[in-house]
């Protein structure tokens, strides 16, 4: 009998704790929200930014009050409130392009594009940060385990976290919100 409400529970928390992914996805909009006014994030225009910039990697001091004025609900709930993208929604999961991938937020640059690999979660995954400075890592509990928070080094953003499962050289499967994530091509 014991058994039984072993399995039983198993069953019925299994796709719960598999649709976590990378991370929490809880209130965060979703892609099949029809708000037409949110372009994708590599297309907005942050000419409304005052701290955005790819070649400034000074450190940043902006509130969650200020940011929330700048950026869009979508990207602040991704930064600031620790939210995750649905998995497959990202435009350059999988790129095999040349380009380096930048904080969405600030403009902090990231992660190569040569680095990106397919890790078959549906989030863009990287195995390692364009420097050894281009992010901080962050002990994260949240999810009831001990995960390590990747965020950006320059604004604080909350870009993803990162696994020990990835590919040689390092690996490391730095896996991020594509919303946190811009590209130049």
């Amino acid at each position: 009998m014991k058994n039984y409400r072993i399995l039983i529970l198993t069953l019925l928390l299994t796709p719960g704790l598999l649709s976590l992914g990378c991370g929490n996805i809880a209130g965060a909009p979703s892609a099949t929200d029809k708000d037409t006014t949110q372009q994708p994030v590599a297309m907005q225009d942050h000419s409304n930014n005052p701290y955005w910039s790819t070649t400034d990697t000074t450190k940043l001091n902006v509130s969650k009050e200020e940011w929330k004025k700048i950026l869009s609900p979508a990207l602040y709930h991704i930064a600031f409130e620790d939210g995750t993208d649905a998995p497959f929604t990202y435009e350059y999961t999988d790129y095999k392009g040349n380009g380096i991938f930048y904080c969405a937020v600030c403009g902090n640059p990231l992660y190569d594009a040569a680095t990106e690999f397919h890790s078959g979660t549906g989030w863009p995954s990287f195995y390692q940060p364009l420097t050894s400075t281009s992010v901080d890592h962050v002990s994260d509990g949240s999810l009831g385990m001990a995960l390590t928070a990747i965020s950006c080094s320059r604004c604080g953003a909350h870009l993803g976290h990162v696994f020990d499962d990835g590919p040689k050289p390092t690996g490391l499967r730095y896996c991020m919100d594509g919303t946190a994530l811009v590209l130049e091509k």
